[in-house]
């Protein structure tokens, strides 16, 4: 059981890092099919962390913040490239680095995890095929 509550907490904290990252650049973003795109990623990225957040409940665990020197450092990534030129392009830019790094936590995570229970390793496939399908979207801006 402690795996599987490991890696829920990890997926918790992938899924905040994912929703703040894209509110972050939503304001910026002018085509009106990349904020549509981005948009219903944060929403089934929010839809995720809810039942991430139930099956944690459910097994007595709590959440996990984002770590905040990382929180940090993604803020100050995300402001400093859109003050430099923040249109569409790098807004596609950042979404997808973040993106290939969540798919390489999470895969880390599932393999390190893996005497974990199923329903937190299905979660954590669908968490990767979502950040799988963003990205393969986000190439279609750069």
């Amino acid at each position: 059981m402690e795996d599987t509550i490991n890696l829920l907490k990890e997926c918790d904290a992938g899924t905040k890092t994912a929703v703040n990252s894209i509110k972050e650049v939503l304001d910026n973003v002018e085509s009106e099919n990349l904020l549509q795109l981005l948009t219903d990623s944060l929403s089934e990225h929010e839809d995720i962390g809810n039942e991430i957040a139930e099956s944690l409940r459910e097994l007595g665990g709590h959440g996990k913040d984002p770590n905040p020197m990382a929180r940090v450092m993604s803020w100050m990534k995300i402001n400093f490239k859109m003050l430099e030129k923040g249109d569409d392009k790098t807004i596609a830019a950042l979404m997808l680095d973040g993106c290939n790094m969540g798919v390489k936590q999470l895969s880390t995570y599932l393999n390190q995890y893996e005497n974990a229970d199923d329903n937190s390793k299905r979660l954590t496939k669908r968490l990767i095929n979502r950040e799988e399908k963003l990205a393969g979207e986000l190439k279609n801006y750069l």
